[in-house]
């Protein structure tokens, strides 16, 4: 059983990895699976203590302190948090250049602890926003620590980009900087967008809820009922990060449950990374709705076209208008091969790909279904559907430099 590392950074990282510990563990007790399932996501002392592989990484100490005080508070090891008090100020350069030099080695340090336990490392998930100073910063230079050191283990960065009515002025210049980084450094980069994010919550929120779900948070409508965080109170971002954390969930399923047509981590890369560059993945995943709400698909096929439409995008695209180099199916729960067959047919003839890539699809079938589903999908693609995110980041990062806005506060630490 091969082992994964998730390395959270900044609020955004580690808000996300509250809610992806806490669905895990839900995921585990539920399919009440074997030690060594779990051994993927977590370690086990002499004294029968369960840890969480993970490194906690934060400027400033309110969200990890939050976080060891929830309930999930014992499954993080206090030395492999590392925490500052002053935050990076929303700036790149303060979190990547000042932080990440001054914090190195002791990221490092913890680093190599956290590999030492595992017997056989296969990923590095780093979870991290693109328009906070410590998200982007520090988290872009993880990935150059983590190609520096251990260039032969796979780097999977989940990276939230800002929405369009983002309040920190200098977010551009924070995910421009950050992308150069990640495109050098990242072997894969899952980019999930808050404006799209929102937009599914809200979605959801306007839906009526059955009467047996009226004590239920948007948090677990969304997603998969009754999780352990939802007891302790709804933040405004917890239901978009359960999304989130749902993906990851569903992307690792493959390599902790058995399975006919499993799909490994690594094939990740080697299927939808054509050039090494160009590995900026968009995700999909159907349904985001707890089974229970009154608008979750019915059927496999319904599951397969809410996939690939705009409303199920976790960045903003419309899949249909673009150019795919390739992409992945991966299912859980219970759904028939001729079903499945018959809706890759009828995707293969909607959607356009580059002419050496007309076969360009990866399908895994992981037989051990989500909590709460029958059957999930989840699809990642690499397509030219991220074009517009970027381009629309790059136009703001070009309105601030004309006007040499907040550029003083960015330079003085290069």
């Amino acid at each position: 059983m091969t082992q994964s590392i998730f390395v959270q950074v900044g609020q955004c990282g580690n808000q996300i990895g509250y809610r992806f510990w806490d669905l895990a563990l839900r995921e585990y007790a539920a399919m009440n699976k074997s030690r060594e399932t779990m051994q993927s996501f977590f370690s086990l002392d002499s004294k029968k203590k369960l840890s969480a592989r993970a490194v906690l990484v934060d400027m400033e100490e309110g969200v990890v302190q939050e976080l060891l005080r929830s309930q999930l508070g014992s499954l993080f090891e206090s030395n492999h948090l590392i925490t500052d008090v002053s935050g990076s100020g929303n700036n790149w350069a303060v979190g990547h250049c000042l932080y990440g030099n001054k914090y190195s080695e002791k990221i490092l340090e913890v680093l190599r602890t956290s590999v030492e336990a595992c017997s056989s490392l296969q990923c590095f998930f780093v979870l991290h926003s693109m328009g906070g100073g410590t998200g982007s910063g520090i988290g872009s230079f993880i990935s150059q620590l983590l190609a520096d050191e251990y260039p032969n283990v796979f780097r999977l960065v989940t990276a939230v980009f800002p929405s369009l009515d983002d309040d920190v002025i200098t977010s551009p210049y924070n995910t421009v900087l950050a992308l150069n980084h990640l495109t050098e450094f990242a072997d894969c980069v899952l980019s999930v967008e808050n404006g799209a994010l929102n937009s599914i919550v809200r979605r959801a929120q306007a839906e009526p809820v059955p009467k047996h779900l009226k004590t239920a948070t948007l948090g677990s409508v969304v997603t998969n009922e009754g999780s352990l965080a939802s007891t302790e109170g709804t933040k405004p971002f917890d239901a978009m990060n359960n999304i989130v954390a749902n993906m990851l969930l569903n992307l690792t399923s493959s390599a902790r449950f058995p399975g006919t047509m499993n799909v490994d981590l690594n094939e990740i890369s080697m299927n939808l990374v054509p050039f090494p560059r160009l590995h900026y993945l968009l995700a999909a995943q159907s349904p985001i709705c707890s089974s229970l709400s009154p608008s979750a698909p019915r059927n496999i096929d319904q599951i397969f076209k809410d996939a690939f439409s705009r409303d199920y995008q976790l960045l903003s695209n419309q899949p249909m208008e673009h150019t795919f180099l390739a992409a992945s199916l991966l299912l859980r729960g219970s759904a028939f091969a001729s079903d499945i067959r018959r809706n890759i047919e009828r995707l293969q003839a909607r959607l356009r790909f580059v002419p050496w890539s007309r076969e360009g699809w990866k399908v895994g079938h992981c037989q051990v279904p989500a909590v709460g589903q029958k059957v999930t999908l989840l699809a990642l693609s690499n397509s030219t559907g991220i074009r517009e995110s970027l381009a629309e980041v790059l136009g703001r990062f070009k309105k601030l430099m004309s006007k040499k806005a907040s550029t003083k506060k960015t330079t003085l630490h290069f």
